[in-house]
Formats: structure tokens, C-alpha cells, sequence
């Protein structure tokens, strides 16, 4: 997976990018920080990635952009999100990790993305009935 992921990185050196993924590398959630997915914000990163979206954890938290050992880099770091938000059981928040912007742990929704040539646009659409939401425009590397 990780010779895949570098050799598309590679194909692809100008483009906005976003990698999905089930289990974050970074999380507040009871789940809390997946070190197995090391490699992958490695590979991210070294191809100046731009933004990962996980879930696993069923809360929502939105990351400022970090490396992958989570120290803050608003120059090139990568920006993450963590929705699992889409219908089951809501978890908990256990320690908030550094560099976590946003979190919410009692509204159902999804992400809306939104990637363009040289940005990509956020925003939590929440369900009916709530408020919580999330949203921003960031510049792509």
C-alpha cells in the first residue's frame, strides 16, 4: 500500500491532496492516535499533502495542519479530520491531543469537501434539528 501511495504521490506532485483512511493518526476520541497509520502521514507528507480524512473515533475534530509527529507546521503541515459522525453511537472525548481546532461529540452529519486546483473548502452539514457546525477555506502547498 505504501509503495501504491508513494508512486501516485509522485504521478500527481501538483496536485491539492487529500488521503482517507478508517483510523486517524491523530484523535481526541476514546480511540485515541493510531500509530499504525505512521507510514501513510510519512509518505503524506513527504509529497506535501494537504489534508487526511479518518473516522473510527465517533466524534468530529478538525486538526491544525501538523507533521506526522503531530508538531505544528502551518506552512506544510498536513490538516485532518476526524468524522465518524454518520449515525452510530457518539464516543467520548478522552485527553484533547495538541493542535486539535474543533470538537463535537453530540451532533450527527457529514464533511462536505471541497478540493480545487490550489484550495479546499470544509463544512460540517449537520442533521436536522442541530447547530454544530464547522467550516473554512485553506490554500493547498
Amino acid at each position: 500500500m505504501i509503495a501504491w501511495l508513494k508512486a501516485d504521490l509522485g504521478d500527481n506532485p501538483t496536485a491539492c491532496t487529500l488521503a482517507y483512511f478508517h483510523q486517524p493518526r491523530f484523535s481526541s476520541g476514546n480511540g485515541g492516535n493510531a500509530l499504525e497509520t505512521q507510514p501513510i502521514w510519512d509518505a503524506l507528507y513527504a509529497a506535501n499533502a494537504d489534508v487526511v480524512l479518518s473516522a473510527h473515533d465517533h466524534i468530529y475534530e478538525r486538526f491544525a495542519p501538523q507533521t506526522p509527529n503531530g508538531t505544528l507546521n502551518t506552512a506544510r503541515g498536513i490538516s485532518e479530520f476526524v468524522v465518524g459522525t454518520g449515525g452510530r453511537d457518539h464516543g467520548g472525548i478522552g485527553t484533547i491531543k495538541a493542535n486539535s481546532k474543533v470538537r463535537n461529540t453530540t451532533t450527527y452529519g457529514v464533511l462536505k469537501l471541497t478540493l480545487d486546483a490550489t484550495s479546499y473548502s470544509w463544512k460540517f452539514v449537520h442533521v436536522a434539528g442541530k447547530t454544530f457546525t464547522d467550516s473554512g477555506t485553506t490554500s493547498c502547498h
